[in-house]
């Protein structure tokens, strides 16, 4: 498998781009976009899409694609992986076929965790706490979700969340549009 990383440096050079002017085209620092052609750097979603608008590719490019439909998708291979700026830990459960509109997420928020960020974005999100609870702010309106309680709101809406508990707590996560 062709690591995310390998795919940029890949690109860059075909392109025949500097560095610099990757950084130039994406507004990332030359330091950082240096690390994360190393592999020693997590990426956003939000910088990956940057990097691919530079290149001119789908965000897709950079993940592998489907060889087959596959629709089942067993425990052992829902692998934990973390987003640049977040503590919480997401697994995907989603199957893998073209015209995939959905992006069925497994999360695990550390204790009093807090997004630092207000999103906006097209599309929607539906979260149901399997154990804890969340603060979430849509739209400037809080809901606290309990364990068995759900929320689902449209994403151009600003919204954010936080664990506001001394515990870990455990939510399924569906998006749309498909991201990964």
């Amino acid at each position: 498998m062709v690591e995310i990383y390998d795919k940029i440096r890949e690109l860059r050079l075909q392109s025949g781009m500097t560095l610099k002017e990757l950084s130039e085209k994406t507004d990332l620092s030359v330091s950082f976009l240096s690390q994360v052609e190393r592999g020693s750097s997590s990426l956003a979603i939000t910088s990956l899409k940057k990097i691919a608008d530079a290149f001119n590719v789908d965000i897709t490019y950079f993940f592998d694609k489907p060889t087959n439909n596959n629709f089942m998708v067993k425990e052992d291979d829902q692998k934990p992986f973390k987003i640049e700026g977040s503590e919480a830990t997401y697994r995907r459960l989603n199957g893998e076929f073209s015209g995939r509109s959905l992006e069925p997420i497994m999360v695990t928020l550390a204790p009093k965790q807090k997004q630092d960020t207000v999103y906006k974005h097209p599309g929607e999100e539906f979260y149901y706490v399997l154990k804890g609870a969340v603060l979430f702010n849509v739209d400037g309106q809080e809901y606290f979700v309990r364990q068995g309680d759900s929320i689902h709101f449209p994403s151009e809406k600003d919204h954010y969340w936080e664990n506001p508990l001394n515990e870990e707590t455990l939510i399924l996560c569906v998006l749309t549009p498909a991201i990964f």
